[in-house]
C-alpha cells in the first residue's frame, strides 16, 4: 500500500506539534510496510501513484479541498482540530483581539486565514475558499471524506458538534517515541525544576505561567520559538520573567530527553490543547504532568494528571506545587507505553486504510 501524507506549506518552517506528529506517523508506518511519502499543500503530487490520500489540519480546509476535487481518490482526514475560539475571542491583545471580540468562531478563521494569505505567510491553495468560507469548507470535507481520524473520542464530539456531520472515524491517539523516551529508573529529580515545552505564543499562555512562577521557589525552563506572528507576546513574556525564568530555544526531540530527565514537573497551562505531544512525552520520562482543563487531554491522562485553570496564576502556582510534591504514577507511563506509541497509532492508521480500501 502506497499513500501520500499531505500537509501545510508551512509544517517545516513554522513547527508545531503537527509537524512532529506527522513526520513520526510517516516514520511508523513505513516500519510497518505502508509507504508513505509526506507532501506539502503547494507541491505538485502524482496522485495516480498513491492508493490513499491523508490530510492533516482541518482547520485549514484550502490546503484540502484543492487535492480532493482534483485527484478523484478516497482520502482521510487527521482533523487536529485545535479549538482557538475562547483565547480569539477573548484573551488575544492588539488591534486583532479588539476586532475578534465582535466576531464568531468561523469568521474569526476565515479572517485569520485570509491574513496570513495576504502577508504572505502562507498560500491560499484555492481560491473557492473566498466565496464558500470556513465552515462550507469543512463540512464539504466532512461530507467527502471517507473516514476521519480523531485523536480522541472527545476531539471527534467537537467536531460533530461544531460542523453538524458524523463521518466514520477511527480514533488514532497520540503517540511518543519510546526508544527515545525512556526514563532511567535510577534518574534523580530536581524537585524544583518546572519544565515548559511548547511554541511560545497566546494560546500556550506562557505569559500566566511566568506570572505564576516569578520569584517563587521553583526554576522554570521554558523551551520554545516564538510563533512568527507572536513576536511580541514572547518579547512580553522575556520581559517579565523573574531571575528564576529561562528560556531555552526550541530543540530537536533528542535534545529534549535531559530536560525531561531532570525535571520533577511539565506544565501546559494552555487556553486549550488536544493533548500536547510534549506532555505525553514529558510524563513518559517521569514528569509528573500539570496541563490545562480546557481541551481534550483529560482523556489520555484521566486522574493522572493535575489540572489548572489558565486564566488563574495563583491556581496554576498551586496545581505546580500539587504535582511536585505527589509520587510519579508508573501506571502512566505504563498507559503510555502500551497505548500511545507511534507504532501504536500507526496500526490503528493501517487498519482505517484497511477498511476505507477494502
Amino acid at each position: 500500500m502506497k499513500v501520500v501524507l499531505i500537509v501545510r506549506a508551512t509544517l517545516h518552517t513554522v513547527k508545531g506539534g503537527d509537524t512532529y506528529q506527522v513526520i513520526r506517523t510517516a516514520e511508523a508506518l513505513g516500519k510497518k510496510g505502508i509507504i508513505a511519502d509526506i507532501k506539502l499543500t503547494t507541491d505538485d503530487i502524482e496522485y495516480q501513484d498513491y492508493d490513499l490520500l491523508h490530510f492533516f489540519n482541518i482547520i485549514r480546509p484550502s490546503d484540502i479541498l484543492y487535492h480532493i476535487r482534483k485527484s478523484h481518490k478516497p482520502f482521510v482526514v487527521s482533523p487536529l482540530l485545535v479549538d482557538y475560539f475562547e483565547f480569539e475571542k477573548y484573551h488575544r491583545k492588539g488591534i486583532s483581539g479588539t476586532i475578534f471580540r465582535y466576531l464568531g468562531r468561523n469568521t474569526i478563521e476565515y479572517l485569520k486565514t485570509m491574513a496570513r494569505w495576504l502577508l504572505g505567510r502562507d498560500v491560499l491553495r484555492t481560491k473557492s475558499y473566498l466565496w464558500k468560507g470556513h465552515r462550507r469548507s469543512i463540512m464539504e470535507i466532512l461530507k467527502k471524506a471517507s473516514m476521519v481520524l480523531p485523536n480522541s473520542a472527545m476531539e471527534y464530539e467537537n467536531l460533530v458538534a461544531l460542523y453538524r456531520k458524523a463521518p466514520p472515524y477511527t480514533i488514532v491517539p497520540n503517540g511518543v517515541d519510546n526508544e527515545v523516551f525512556h526514563f532511567p529508573t535510577n534518574q534523580q529529580k530536581d524537585p524544583l525544576l518546572v519544565l515548559c515545552v511548547g511554541r511560545i505564543e497566546g494560546i500556550k499562555n506562557q505569559l500566566t505561567l511566568i506570572k505564576a512562577i516569578n520569584n517563587s521557589k521553583y526554576r522554570l525552563i521554558i523551551i520554545g520559538a516564538a510563533a512568527p506572528a507572536h513576536r511580541r507576546y514572547y518579547e512580553e513574556c522575556r520581559k517579565v520573567a523573574a531571575p528564576n525564568i529561562q528560556f531555552v530555544d526550541d530543540l530537536p526531540q533528542q535534545a529534549l530527553v535531559p530536560w525531561y530527565q531532570k525535571a520533577i514537573v511539565h506544565i501546559l497551562p494552555s487556553w486549550f490543547e488536544t493533548c500536547g505531544l510534549s506532555t505525553l512525552e514529558a510524563a513518559a520520562m517521569g514528569c509528573n504532568i500539570v496541563i490545562t482543563h480546557k481541551g481534550y487531554a483529560q482523556e489520555y491522562f484521566e486522574d493522572y494528571a493535575v489540572y489548572c485553570d489558565p486564566l488563574d496564576p495563583a491556581d496554576i502556582y498551586k496545581a505546580v506545587d500539587i504535582a511536585a510534591n505527589r509520587h510519579y504514577p508508573e501506571k502512566l507511563r505504563e498507559k503510555i507505553y502500551t497505548q500511545y506509541t507511534w507504532l501504536r497509532a500507526a496500526g490503528r492508521t493501517i487498519e482505517a486504510y484497511k477498511q476505507i480500501l477494502s
